[in-house]
């Protein structure tokens, strides 16, 4: 019994910490480049139609801003967190 109050509690607290919204409720950019000084890394984004992350890629002329890229050039690592969610950069070559 201890054992299934201590899953439910720390379920609910993990929850609860969790950033409300998509985005923690910051923007969801759409196009190549992320919003300026409101984007952070891993927001999700839209480019080109498709879903995607903003991540630091240097690319699309964006200065200063992440760059969002398309989920199908990113490569992640589930086993490596970034504001809560795996670690994505720009894919080698893409």
């Amino acid at each position: 019994m201890k054992s299934i109050v201590a899953i439910v509690l720390t379920l609910a607290v993990s929850a609860y910490a969790l950033p409300q919204g998509v985005n923690a409720n910051r923007p969801v950019p759409n196009g190549a480049c992320c919003v300026p000084a409101t984007s952070l890394k891993q927001d999700v984004c839209n480019v080109n139609g498709q879903s995607g992350r903003c991540v630091p890629a240097g690319v699309n002329g964006c200065g200063d801003a992440l760059t969002c890229i398309e989920d199908n050039r990113l490569t992640c690592d589930p086993s490596q967190l970034e504001r809560g969610r795996p670690l994505c950069r720009l894919a080698s070559g893409a």
